[in-house]
């Protein structure tokens, strides 16, 4: 039976979207169609969470280290806030150093997932695109970085949510991804999962542009 721990923020708890659309419930689900026996996701996120929030929250109700895969996006709160990139750097590599040992201490069993471009939301329409998008791509090379020298997973969703940008994508708060937009995510997941599902082998290791 695949344990599954996904770490993160409001894209992680799928704030808006019923908890079946969640990404990870959705993901999960897909394993289970593969013929592969997973249980329900085990997920700590909250909306609004930075990557200290989530150490905090770590602290606070550590995990088992006995899961065969743990999922990490965060950032956009550190980003949105207008938080000092080198402190996101620092607390980036602390919550993926926790993530591998959640897992086993296998970072091969890690994947990190892109922190999304929000600044295409209806929610960003008076706002400026071009600089959240630039602030975005920052933190996404450090997240990226550190990932691949860790020697675990990385899932570049960001190109993918600028151009999930027609009303369906999002919630109804005009901010967060729909359930559709989510189900997309999932088809740029899959293959970078590892070995326990073995039709989806290879790894996405494209830099942030």
């Amino acid at each position: 039976m695949i344990k599954f721990l996904a770490l993160g923020d409001s894209y992680t708890i799928g704030e808006g979207v019923a908890a079946k659309e969640r990404w990870p419930e959705a993901l999960a689900e897909n394993l289970r169609e593969g013929s592969n026996s997973i249980d329900r996701p085990h997920i700590i996120a909250k909306t609004g969470w930075t990557t200290g929030e989530l150490l905090d929250a770590l602290e606070q109700r550590t995990p088992e280290a006995k899961y065969d895969l743990v999922t990490l996006l965060i950032g956009v709160n550190n980003q949105y806030r207008g938080l000092p990139l080198d402190d996101y750097a620092i607390e980036f590599e602390t919550c993926l150093s926790k993530a591998i040992q959640y897992a086993r201490s296998n970072a091969d069993h890690v994947c990190v997932i892109s922190i999304p471009d929000w600044g295409i939301s209806p929610f960003a329409i008076d706002q400026d695109q071009r600089t959240i998008s630039q602030h975005i791509d920052a933190f996404n090379k450090v997240n990226q970085s550190l990932t691949l020298r860790q020697g675990a997973r990385y899932v570049n969703i960001t190109p993918l949510s600028r151009s999930l940008n027609q009303k369906e994508h999002f919630a109804a708060d005009g901010l967060h991804p729909s359930g559709v937009a989510y189900c997309k995510w999932i088809k740029e997941i899959l293959p970078i999962l590892p070995s326990f599902n073995p039709k989806h082998e290879t790894r996405n290791t494209k830099p942030i542009q």
